[in-house]
């Protein structure tokens, strides 16, 4: 009996060691604690907590974009515009408060605009049956053309009397913890529920793994794919207004290729291209990643135009990974 409960407790614990090592999630984060390790060494200034209060400031933003794109790619769509709805977030706001309204209305307005590209997408994509490659770059030119003609091709860099309270929310910090961490840690909280324990984040995975077996059993895909990428523009729309306050100023091409970096993170977190799988460790570990990439290229005075190469470089052995990896799972 107890060699029985021996093989049995070991084989359980086998099983996880192997389900752990199985998730992509791991060896990003794995890649990421080794890289910051060795640029400690490197360097004399990457653990220097000034530079790893930048390094998380920095990368929370495309990380808090990256969950929305979970939740797309894990439909099995992809949103292209998510750069520049967080172009047009800031401006709303920064044209709102500019005006003498408070940063309340300011974050309202932004956040409805998000919303309402948002709704648009989904709407194209779900109901005219637009295919979302297609849909997300129009709208990603569209947005940012919205954006030039509300602030005249403008920057703004004034905005009204809650001025120092916008910029203590995007550039500021709590016990020594710059606000967009823990914005992306309460956001990172909030999407991991609703993916992984409600019915909505169940039938999205339902969705990206077949829509039609979904239709079928009775899951309402059209309206669900809407709510879908809403909620991908919402994020961008939250790290457009964090954004805006920590670099003080909003111009028309801020944002601008920024999707790369988001589909980037969130591919390399696991995320499957085709729908059905990702996680939300997987993008956040994938965005830090990336930061600490593009943050030891500085460092190590490689030219900054290496940049989209490494990103580039990601996403191809990203994909090439999971490919062989389903690959060999089928024909297990």
């Amino acid at each position: 009996m107890k060699n029985s409960l021996d093989e049995a407790i070991g084989g359980s614990t086998h099983s996880s060691k192997s389900w752990i090592f199985a998730q992509p999630a791991f060896w990003v984060f794995l890649a990421a604690a080794v890289s910051a390790i060795v640029l400690s060494f490197a360097t004399d200034t990457f653990a220097t907590p000034q530079n790893l209060f930048n390094v998380t400031r920095n990368f929370a933003f495309v990380a808090i974009i990256a969950l929305g794109m979970t939740v797309v790619i894990v439909s099995g769509g992809i949103d292209l515009s998510v750069g520049s709805t967080l172009c047009l977030s800031a401006m709303v706001l920064a044209i709102v408060m500019n005006a003498g309204y408070p940063l309340i209305v300011g974050i309202a307005a932004a956040l409805a605009v998000s919303l309402l590209v948002g709704a648009i997408n989904g709407f194209l994509i779900a109901y005219i049956r637009i295919p979302p490659f297609v849909a997300t770059l129009g709208m990603l030119s569209i947005v940012r053309s919205a954006a030039m003609v509300l602030s005249n091709n403008k920057m703004i860099y004034q905005f009204g009397p809650d001025e120092k309270l916008l910029f203590w929310l995007g550039g500021g910090s709590t016990y020594g913890i710059a606000n967009p961490v823990i914005a992306l840690v309460i956001l990172a909280i909030i999407t991991n529920v609703m993916l992984i324990y409600t019915r909505w984040g169940t039938r999205v995975f339902a969705i990206g793994s077949n829509e039609r077996a979904a239709r079928l059993t009775g899951i309402a895909v059209r309206p669900l794919k809407m709510t879908v990428y809403m909620y991908s523009s919402l994020m961008a729309g939250i790290a457009g207004v964090l954004e805006a306050g920590w670099l003080g100023g909003v111009t028309t091409n801020l944002g601008q290729a920024l999707e790369l970096s988001v589909i980037a993170a969130t591919v390399i977190g696991g995320a499957n291209l085709m729908g059905g799988s990702g996680t939300v460790a997987g993008a956040v570990i994938g965005a830090a990643l990336i930061e600490i990439i593009r943050n030891s290229l500085i460092l190590l005075g490689i030219s900054t135009f290496w940049q989209l190469a490494f990103v580039g470089s990601f996403i191809i052995i990203a994909v090439a990974f999971d490919r062989l990896r389903s690959s060999r799972e089928s024909e297990e």
